[in-house]
């Protein structure tokens, strides 16, 4: 037997073969991982003009949401609404940035700095694309049914969540049916509108409130609200549907103090 065949027995020689063939085999897997990450993470490429010569500045800022809208998903059933969100329903491919569930679970479906297809139609104030301006939340229920505590809880943490870190006014929380009035309806009227008041989110009137005064122009101080008023019937009733929990189409004293209260917020001087 030769000196190599003495210094290294067979079954050393065997056990280092077969390490070094799992070490290249590792080598690969590890490659084809890192390939296969790539492949799922594209790198986006700059959106510039081939007409122009780039030419930077540093003043500017992303793209961000100034407004958060809440929807009912009008299915009352979470796995049925998340398959409509990630597919499509009868008018087409639809999303929402997040769907909350019944008991109370949160599911991300559009990364916040991309535009989910939620509002379509849609005017707030001065914002017409809604999709890009906004974050848009669907809560499973069927548009009948009560919502349940726990989504409630969950929508409020989440709320609170989304209006920090993206720096969204805590006020700037609406439904779909506020900026689609006559178009869309959701959330309902078994929506807890005061309920998030309690918590700081939305636009609220106060507890007591006063008679507006004489002359007060009750559409004005809607469109000073954000309502679109060109149909004033669709408007009143998104109004009420929000602030009174009824659908109906006319205006009276009541509506009138709570805009005054509404107005007076609005135009109070930033502290």
């Amino acid at each position: 037997m030769g000196y190599h065949q003495q210094r290294f027995p067979r079954r050393v020689m065997q056990e280092a073969t077969l390490t070094i063939s799992r070490l290249r085999l590792a080598a690969v897997a590890l490659v084809l991982l890192l390939l296969t990450a790539c492949a799922a993470a594209p790198v986006v490429a700059p959106q510039r003009s081939p007409l122009a010569q780039w030419t930077p500045s540093p003043n500017f800022n992303a793209r961000k949401p100034q407004l958060i809208v809440l929807h009912h998903t009008s299915i009352g059933n979470a796995t049925a609404a998340l398959r409509v969100l990630r597919t499509r329903n009868g008018e087409g491919p639809v999303s929402a940035h997040y769907l909350v569930e019944g008991n109370g679970h949160i599911d991300q479906l559009v990364d916040d700095g991309n535009r989910a297809w939620h509002a379509g139609a849609a005017r707030w104030g001065d914002m017409t694309d809604l999709n890009s301006s906004s974050i848009g939340i669907e809560l499973d229920n069927d548009g009948v049914s009560a919502f349940s505590q726990p989504q409630i809880q969950a929508l409020v943490n989440l709320l609170a969540e989304l209006t920090t870190r993206l720096g969204i006014p805590r006020q700037a929380v609406v439904g779909h049916g506020d900026v689609a009035p006559g178009r869309k309806n959701d959330p309902s009227v078994q929506f807890p509108w005061a309920t998030l008041a309690r918590y700081g989110f939305g636009l609220w009137p106060d507890a007591t409130l006063l008679p507006a005064p004489p002359g007060f122009d009750s559409l004005a101080a809607m469109r000073l609200v954000g309502y679109d008023v060109s149909v004033p019937r669709s408007a009143v009733i998104a109004f009420h549907r929000h602030y009174r929990r009824m659908e109906t189409d006319a205006l009276d004293a009541t509506d009138a103090a709570i805009l005054y209260s509404l107005q007076r917020k609005l135009m109070a001087p930033r502290q």
